[in-house]
């Protein structure tokens, strides 16, 4: 409502009739009672325009109440305007936990179905908008995926969030952080992420980096690690002792303490080989056929011979059948046995 223009307007008119009373029709004054109140002597002009000044001050009331009950139904529809940009905005980053409230009903359904939705922002979608917010998320989600490194604070996402989550191998890969950063600072990244730098933290660290932080050891790692032991790039020395510690980090199949021992066959000199897998089997009754598989491997058959005697007819039958076939001076890979 246009009280400012309605109040010059009104004014003009009460002006308009006053001076137009007194000009052309009396100059008079007169007095009157108001409920046995006896009012001041006032030109008749004057008693004439007073009806009008109340009408237009009752209006004008009138007009600001409503006016400003408008105000704050449209103030209700801005804030709720925000709040389903904002909702937008974290879809496209995917948080997880949205849970907006809309005070407008029309916003409530729209605010609803976004806030359960999952949206993907096309890379079209770039400035192309009229708001700024949702173009800028757009950009910082197109940024990340191009491998540059954006600021999400604002948008209070958590560290399992994958846009962080990709954020932050963007910073590493550019060599803000290092995987030290992280894995020391474990608290502040997702597990996944630790977890990939670990694996690249492996290849070229030294022993006391990789046990500093065991926590993470996988398979995966482990056999990294076993790879790099007197290797001929990256190279690590490791006791048995160092290495039995990493191997317990982690729960190993009779297949894969095989696969341990055939990797150790590389770099590793075979008594000290021997004697891990022999320590092994005496405190993990799982490593017992890679004990075999070592002692097959590496030509010492009476000791193996001797282990075999002490077992249950049904036991290690690919290992027996392979010393059979030795004795019998057949020569086959100990390795198409297992």
């Amino acid at each position: 409502m246009y009280i400012k223009r309605y109040s010059i307007g009104a004014l003009l008119l009460i002006g308009l009739v006053g001076w137009y009373v007194f000009a052309f029709i009396t100059h008079e004054s007169m007095g009157i009672d108001f409920f046995g109140i006896p009012l001041p002597s006032l030109s008749i002009a004057m008693w004439i325009i007073a009806p009008l000044i109340v009408l237009y001050l009752g209006s004008v009331i009138h007009m600001s109440f409503y006016s400003m009950l408008n105000g704050f139904k449209l103030r209700r529809y801005e804030k709720d305007y925000d709040k389903l940009i904002d909702s937008i905005v974290e879809a496209y980053l995917g948080k997880k936990e949205r849970n907006h409230t809309f005070k407008t009903e029309r916003y409530q359904l729209l605010g609803s179905l976004v806030d359960n939705a999952t949206l993907f922002p096309n890379q079209t979608m770039v400035s192309a908008t009229s708001d700024k917010k949702i173009n800028d998320v757009v950009k910082h989600i197109e940024d990340i995926k191009r491998g540059e490194v954006v600021d999400l604070k604002g948008y209070g996402l958590l560290s399992s969030n994958a846009m962080v989550i990709q954020n932050d191998k963007n910073r590493y890969k550019k060599g803000e952080i290092t995987a030290e950063d992280i894995l020391s600072h474990q608290v502040k990244y997702d597990a996944s992420l630790c977890q990939e730098i670990y694996i690249d933290f492996c290849k070229t660290t030294a022993l006391s980096g990789i046990q500093k932080y065991k926590s993470f050891l996988t398979k995966e790692t482990i056999f990294i690690f076993l790879k790099r032991i007197n290797a001929d790039e990256f190279t690590l020395e490791a006791s048995n002792e160092s290495i039995l510690e990493i191997l317990k980090a982690v729960e190993l199949s009779q297949k894969e303490f095989i696969e341990v021992s055939s990797i150790l066959a590389q770099g590793m000199i075979p008594e000290q080989r021997m004697k891990l897998f022999e320590t092994l089997s005496e405190e993990n009754d799982v490593a017992m056929a890679a004990y075999l598989y070592t002692l097959f491997d590496l030509e010492l058959l009476a000791p193996a011979d001797e282990i075999l005697e002490n077992t249950q007819p049904d036991e290690y039958q690919n290992f027996k059948a392979f010393r059979a076939l030795k004795e019998c001076n057949k020569n086959f890979n100990i390795n198409l046995f297992v």
